[in-house]
């Protein structure tokens, strides 16, 4: 995977703090979630604001903005809770730039609108770039024709999977949550296969382990 730290342009630079009580107000959060918010977050900082005003890409339905949030972080630890906290709150995809300890780390969610009600967003698992140096080199933004063109493109360089050919990013996320989910269940199966002390349920875990592992095999590619 490559970096997917981006160089955004100086011209869609925001640079606003934005407190966490304007998150609360939007988002409505549990005490609990307070809790993380003050326990983890040191400051969130709305970096960059990519638009067709700020960037000369026309926008679409799915994504009229992007947005690049900073957030500096108290521990390495983040509870993904906090980030969907803010997706929630701000009606734009964003792509999160987590800061630590003089290193950095790309996140994002694929973000979109509720099919049944498009005043509401769909909110994903969130997919994680590697932590990195703050000096490590940042790519050009991707070419793109509009808005959705560009989000779709910064939040593949996040997934681990490269796409199929032809593949949109909706399915190729679908593919991906599927790869998690049979990743998992394997996982739990081959805990199961060290505790199995009788030959013939050996055999049987086994088996399923086989298929389980072909599936996978199909699913990564």
């Amino acid at each position: 995977m490559s970096s997917a730290l981006f160089a955004y342009p100086k011209q869609a630079q925001f640079g606003h703090v934005l407190p966490k009580n304007k998150i609360y107000e939007h988002a409505s959060p549990s005490s609990a979630l307070k809790a993380l918010f003050v326990e983890q977050v040191e400051q969130i900082v709305w970096q960059y604001k990519l638009a067709p005003e700020t960037i000369n890409l026309p926008a679409k339905p799915a994504v009229p903005e992007i947005q690049i949030f900073d957030v500096t972080l108290k521990n390495p630890e983040l509870d993904y809770d906090v980030l969907r906290c803010i997706d929630k709150a701000i009606p734009f995809p964003i792509i999160f730039q987590l800061y630590y300890d003089n290193r950095i780390q790309p996140i994002a969610t694929y973000k979109r609108p509720n099919d049944a009600d498009s005043s509401k967003w769909v909110i994903d698992g969130y997919f994680v770039g590697e932590w990195q140096s703050l000096d490590t080199p940042r790519q050009s933004l991707p070419v793109a024709l509009d808005m959705q063109g560009l989000y779709e493109q910064l939040l593949r360089k996040l997934l681990p999977l490269p796409p199929r050919d032809h593949e949109t990013l909706k399915h190729q996320v679908e593919r991906l949550n599927q790869w998690h989910s049979k990743q998992n269940e394997y996982q739990k199966l081959q805990a199961r296969l060290n505790k199995e002390k009788q030959f013939n349920r050996k055999v049987e875990i086994n088996t399923q382990l086989r298929h389980l592992k072909s599936e996978l095999d199909q699913l990564s590619r």
